[in-house]
């Protein structure tokens, strides 16, 4: 069974413990890059083969074949991927921001224009598992941002990419699919090649060596994050569903098993009711491995006095996932400060947002949400400001701006005013 904490008495170092394994992966990235810079689609072709067991003989994915994959997925999950479009689609469009202008009294106009990248690059992880959901959750906001292309990848392991990862593709509108995967693909977005165009932003989720990519090529393009292993926190009262809450904490201690998953409860009935169904529903899992070790390394089942500390203690942690399964959820929203993604009461699982509910599950992991967003619309548009001066409106501020730069030391700034103001 699963240890009790108690917020208060067991050291904090304990509490805020996130157990890790950590691989420097940073040289053979680096030699990855370099060689795909240098040797451009042969090296994909080569890594293609290396590690994912492929010899393409053609890295693009043509329209015939996004066809052919919608055709080979079940009619049925088709239909539930264009419902989770939809909902991602709603849900995002309310993010789609205008630009503004604004006119002073003495005739100077200034504004703000909202531009979106013209070209964005969406890694989409492959290997054992598949994730469609990712393709939606990323593809979209980039769409409704108005970026002009965006340039899907996915490791061909074996030799093609899963169909059903095509298959969202086409229905969220990416505009060209490369089978590549790894740093290496990365690094061809990054820098492009004779096939792949280079990209103005990489975003999506991969392993160490991707995230690792990602970082090295980060100011030669922009990035949505580093993403981490996934997290949950749930803050429970006594009326929760012990087997409910346990089930929810395994949802994504089965991801990874660096998966932090972790309860805060001012039940100390709860408390003991989740560690045993914990240890009873992992035994039942397919990926029962995975989640044993992550609940053994990151689960944590916290007590405090009450769910106004359960709250306070969540804003430190600064969960990637929140579930407040509580009578009232509402009543604290207002209290989370440092979180991804909310879910209120005892009929929203996390995995609602992970698939269907429409709020992106891009999230800020390891204590990122203090500073960081979900990804979406944002993430995919540069501001550009701008301003327009009559001579009037010059006149009006023109002897303050000098002054200001004469204090700053930067005499030519201030010329660069003077000179038009002497010409009136």
């Amino acid at each position: 069974m699963l240890e009790i904490l108690r917020w208060g008495v067991t050291p904090e170092s304990e509490i805020f413990s996130r157990s890790q394994a950590v691989s420097d992966v940073s040289g053979a990235v680096s030699e990855i890059i370099e060689n795909v810079k240098n040797r451009g689609d042969e090296a994909l072709y080569e890594y293609a083969e290396k590690f994912d067991g492929a010899k393409l003989t053609a890295l693009e994915v043509t329209p015939d074949e996004l066809d052919a994959a919608m055709s080979a997925v079940e009619p049925e999950f088709i239909e539930i991927l264009k419902k989770a479009a939809e909902n991602i689609r709603a849900f995002h469009s309310r993010q789609v921001r205008e630009g503004f202008k604004m006119e002073t009294s003495a005739g100077a106009v200034m504004g703000q224009k909202i531009t979106p990248l013209q070209r964005a690059g969406l890694y989409v992880p492959g290997g054992t598992a598949a994730y469609p959901s990712t393709v939606l959750m990323n593809c979209i906001p980039a769409k409704l941002a108005g970026v002009e292309e965006v340039v899907l990848v996915s490791p061909p392991t074996g030799g093609d990419i899963n169909p059903v990862i095509l298959a969202a593709a086409k229905i969220a509108g990416a505009d060209r699919v490369f089978r590549m995967g790894g740093a290496q693909a990365v690094a061809a977005l990054a820098y492009g090649t004779e096939s792949v165009p280079a990209v103005d932003k990489i975003v999506g989720p991969g392993n160490a060596f991707v995230a690792e990519a990602k970082r090295q090529v980060f100011g030669k393009v922009a990035i949505d994050m580093i993403a981490g292993p996934s997290e949950i926190l749930i803050i429970a009262d006594a009326s929760a569903d012990a087997d409910a809450v346990a089930a929810d904490m395994l949802s994504q201690a089965e991801h990874d098993k660096n998966a932090t998953a972790v309860l805060i409860t001012d039940s100390d009935a709860l408390a003991g009711e989740v560690s045993t169904a914990l240890e009873r529903r992992t035994a039942l899992l397919h990926r029962r491995e995975i989640a044993e070790e992550s609940i053994r390394r990151n689960g944590k089942i916290i007590l405090t006095e009450n769910i106004e500390d359960a709250v306070e203690l969540s804003n430190r942690l600064a969960p990637e996932h929140l579930e407040l399964v509580l009578d009232e959820p509402f009543k604290y929203l207002d209290l989370v400060k440092n979180a991804g993604s909310v879910f209120l009461g005892k009929y929203c699982p996390e995995a609602l947002g992970d698939y269907m509910a429409g709020p992106n599950h891009t999230l800020p992991t390891g204590g990122t949400a203090r500073f960081s967003s979900p990804l979406g619309v944002d993430d995919f548009i540069k501001k550009v400001q701008f301003s327009y001066f009559t001579p009037a409106a010059l006149e009006a501020i023109g002897e303050d701006v000098v002054y200001f730069a004469r204090k700053e030391g930067l005499d030519a700034h201030g010329e660069s005013v003077s000179v038009r103001l002497a010409k009136k």
